[in-house]
């Protein structure tokens, strides 16, 4: 494929030509109608007496010499322009002739575009920042919305629902990208450099539209009614603690440590992060009674996000709770399905699937259903989501319509629950989670409604791409709160690392404002 900026160069070179030469046209058309102007308007007059014509002789030779001077000086002036244009003109050529990339001259020293490597790597470093800056200023405009309401935010809010928009633009093209597409490397250099200016511009949205937060706020000026705010959700999450301790232990007595495998230990997490937000809470109070509006501002952002992630933590739970649930109500429908869904097989074999192909697919699609049916049958906890995936998987090989009736409801229950989870999981840690992870779960995101069976996939693809991120990258910046005391010390720690140390509205380059 040949680059537009190829394709078009060529054009405009013949269009610099043609202009050339038209003004050198119209230099010599000028300058002939000057030269034949004067033989065109001389005046033919009757002739005079002869006396007369005898007495105004002189006067007549006088002005016709001088006509004729000013007739030979405007021809001379047209040729002295016509020359200097045609100098300029030639001046111009020369200098693009040494400056251009053809092989008729020496390339010339053009800023060129980074290695394909590098441009890799700053595309995946901005895809994080980007998400990063969507995900702090949804915390923080979440407290700005409780405390002001809808209508002072609304404009806010268009900011970040454009910046999202170019954000999930961005993991597109990068999800593609990754899927080998383009295959060509000049397209493969600009999708990344697409990828780049899309990151770019979901950064910009939110600067732009951080300093009318920032207004709205107020915090520089005093931080009282936003730090009452503050601990009013603080205490509302420290008693649902208890609580979720609680349904834990049921949903893993009742189905199993597998089924709760995901969210184990967000409990205790979820109290870490509340520990944390005491310490800025008490510190954001002290600053604000000295006056030290600025400082208290900062310890005020810094428990606004660890009160966030801690909510995350106790909603996953308790959000797992709920589709557990419905998930075990739903398996005994979804094997009917499934067996109606053999048995039309069988009824109707597709011609486009070779025979053995097709009752490999069924033998596979029997033994699954076999195995979820023991699992009923006996007593033991199960994970019905994972029964509920196995199904779904098993027969969407031969499902006409994976998507239609119990079976997408199954399909659909299991994708809503695992593309929650990992973005529980990249919200929660994201400090450490690279770029891979997040765009296999915006894929997930965007095929959710589209295709649940391959959003399903791609989202448990993304919760072990982001866990084994966390594992490699471990807690780089534990050791810059070793100044800190206790709990609240590693928990500084873990929220520095998981990129809520201070959840605050606004894109990349705005973010150090408030350092």
């Amino acid at each position: 494929m040949t680059s537009s900026l190829i394709r078009g160069r060529p054009r405009r070179a013949t269009s610099h030509i043609s202009a050339r030469v038209a003004h050198t046209l119209l230099g010599v058309l000028i300058g002939v109608l000057w030269l034949v102007l004067p033989g065109m308007t001389i005046e033919h007059r009757a002739p005079a007496a002869d006396g007369r014509a005898q007495a105004a002789a002189p006067s007549l030779a006088q002005e016709e010499d001088e006509s004729s001077a000013a007739d030979l000086v405007l021809p001379l002036v047209v040729a002295g322009a016509a020359a200097v244009v045609a100098g300029y003109a030639y001046v111009r050529r020369s200098r693009r002739t040494r400056t251009r990339t053809t092989p008729g001259g020496a390339p010339a020293p053009l800023a060129a575009s980074p290695p394909p490597a590098e441009l890799d790597e700053q595309a995946r470093v901005l895809l994080v920042a980007a998400d990063d800056s969507v995900r702090t200023s949804r915390e923080e405009l979440a407290f700005v919305e409780a405390r002001f309401g809808e209508s002072a935010v609304a404009s806010t809010v268009l900011a970040l629902r454009g910046a999202e928009a170019e954000l999930r633009a961005a993991f597109r093209m990068r999800q593609q990208y990754d899927d080998g597409v383009p295959e060509e490397a000049a397209a493969r250099q600009h999708a990344l450099a697409g990828i780049v200016g899309r990151c770019e511009e979901a950064g910009r949205r939110l600067d732009e539209a951080a300093a009318g937060v920032d207004q709205l706020r107020g915090l520089e000026q005093g931080a009282g009614e936003a730090l009452g705010l503050a601990e009013t959700r603080f205490r509302a999450l420290t008693g649902r603690t208890r609580a979720v301790d609680a349904l834990l232990a049921d949903l893993t007595a009742r189905y199993g440590p597998a089924a709760v495998a995901e969210v184990t230990g967000y409990g205790e997490q979820a109290k870490d992060r509340l520990v944390f937000a005491t310490l800025r809470l008490n510190q954001a109070r002290q600053a604000g009674d000295l006056a030290a509006h600025d400082r208290a501002a900062v310890h005020l952002r810094a428990a606004e996000g660890a009160i966030a992630q801690a909510a995350v933590f106790l909603h996953g739970v308790e959000r797992l709770g709920t589709e557990l649930s419905g998930a075990a109500a739903l398996v005994p429908a979804a094997l009917t399905g499934a067996e109606a869904e053999i048995a039309r097989t069988q009824r109707s074999a597709r011609a486009q699937v070779p025979v053995g192909e097709l009752r490999a697919r069924i033998v596979h699609a029997d033994n699954v259903l076999a195995f979820v049916r023991d699992e009923l049958a006996s007593e033991a906890p199960y994970d019905p989501l994972d029964a509920l995936r196995r199904i779904v998987r098993a027969v969407a090989p031969l499902a006409a319509e994976p998507t239609a009736g119990v079976l997408g409801a199954a399909a659909a229950l299991a994708a809503r629950t695992a593309v929650a989870g990992a973005d529980d999981f990249v919200a929660t840690h994201r400090g450490a989670v690279g770029a891979t992870a997040r765009t296999r779960l915006a894929e997930a995101v965007r095929l959710l409604d589209e295709d649940p069976v391959a959003a399903d996939a791609l989202a448990v693809e993304a919760r072990d791409l982001a866990e084994q991120d966390v594992r490699v990258h471990g807690n780089p910046v534990a050791g810059a709160a070793e100044h800190e005391s206790g709990i609240a010390g590693a928990v500084l720690g873990g929220i520095l690392l998981d990129g809520g140390a201070a959840a605050s509205f606004g894109g990349p380059r705005g973010r150090g404002r408030r350092a």
